[in-house]
């Protein structure tokens, strides 16, 4: 990969998200947002704590207060080195106190909160303990949308890290596929990541023959014949940001029904892309794919929402699918990636990353869609 990587986040970004965090949660009738090490953490402060234990780490933000973040004391010095710390206060606690007092002295002792999803139990049930009188609600529930709008040096890492993936696929679809198996393949897709400056790689799934009717299948030591039609789905962390992208590919020549199938599905994701537009409901775009897999006779065969959006994560709201009337905004990132499963037989699934632009929508995967085979 060429160009320079982008400019890391500045303190005043971090500020600047903490204040419309806090800003978001007021305007939803919330006392304040209490973000536990995450993904949320990371997008906020730029903290990660190296282990995540049954010590409490919290950060705490409300409407014109100070953000602060409450950390055991071994782990300060960590967490003063975060991008963010500069726009915070930093409130240690100590092995044999009370974590939840200290956290509890932060927080109005009747207030609703927005939690992180993914706070433990444990801490959680110590603050009802400490304030009986709060109330909880998880932030996908309360602020969905809180890291949905991207700026521009966010896409400017989506696209970087799109682009990795799709110099991967180019790599991969090189390599033989015949005779070897599943996982050997995954394991030059997660090589081929990494060496284009992935991190971290979540997943890559590798589905030949009948195993790619299973959308999430986990992959195995199966042997890929020539004639199987092989979905791949691969994607994880650059710099910070996701990739995940699909394409599906056949060993030797497809018969015409595996053709039509792979062709009913570009059409699927190509309307699905054209239905991107600030305004239109997220579930507009599920609508459009839908329908043009319906209207062939395989509705029951799309078994999937069309999409979910991307960031710090390769998996967050907001999420396309019927019943989600969230309209589009510019600089959200999601997948639209429906597929068509015949179970026993074979699977196609065709999957960008897209970005919402002033007028429509932007992919930020380029490889070719078109039936690929390799050998």
């Amino acid at each position: 990969m060429t160009g320079a990587a982008p400019a890391s986040f500045t303190a005043d970004d971090y500020e600047n998200r903490m204040e419309r965090a806090a800003r978001q949660a007021a305007d939803a009738g919330l006392a304040g947002l209490l973000v536990a090490p995450g993904p949320d953490l990371v997008w906020l402060t730029g903290y990660a704590p190296t282990a995540v234990t049954e010590r409490l780490t919290l950060l705490v933000l409300a409407v014109g207060r100070d953000p602060v973040l409450v950390v055991p004391t071994l782990e300060a010095p960590d967490a003063e080195r975060a991008p963010g710390a500069p726009a915070l206060t930093l409130r240690d606690w100590t092995d044999g106190e009370d974590p939840y007092a200290t956290a509890a002295a932060l927080l109005d002792a009747d207030g609703r909160f927005g939690v992180s999803d993914n706070a433990w139990a444990l801490h959680l049930l110590g603050l009802q303990k400490a304030l009986p009188g709060t109330s909880y609600a998880s932030l996908t529930e309360a602020l969905p949308m809180l890291r949905a709008v991207k700026d521009r040096a966010e896409l400017e890492l989506l696209a970087a890290a799109g682009a990795a993936a799709d110099a991967a696929f180019e790599e991969i679809r090189g390599v033989a596929f015949a005779g070897r198996r599943e996982t050997d393949v995954a394991a030059d897709l997660a090589a081929l990541l990494r060496r284009f400056g992935h991190s971290q790689v979540d997943f890559t799934i590798v589905a030949s023959g009948p195993n790619g009717a299973n959308p999430h299948h986990e992959i195995g030591d199966r042997v890929i014949e020539r004639g199987d039609m092989v979905v791949l789905d691969f994607g994880g962390l650059k710099d910070g940001y996701g990739s995940d992208t699909s394409r599906t590919v056949h060993v030797g020549e497809p018969t015409d029904e595996e053709r039509r199938v792979h062709d009913l599905v570009r059409e699927a994701q190509e309307a699905g892309f054209r239905a991107v537009r600030p305004g239109a409901a997220c579930q507009d775009v599920d609508r459009a794919a839908r329908a043009v897999i319906a209207d062939a006779g395989y509705g029951e065969c799309f078994i999937h929402r069309t999409g979910h959006g991307i960031g710090v994560t390769t998996h967050e709201p907001p999420y396309m699918i019927e019943g989600e009337e969230q309209p589009l905004v510019p600089g959200m990132c999601f997948s639209v990636e429906p597929g068509v499963y015949l179970p026993g037989r074979f699977g196609v699934r065709i999957e960008d990353i897209v970005t919402v632009t002033e007028d429509g929508g932007r992919r930020l995967n380029n490889t070719e869609r078109e039936m690929v085979t390799v050998d």
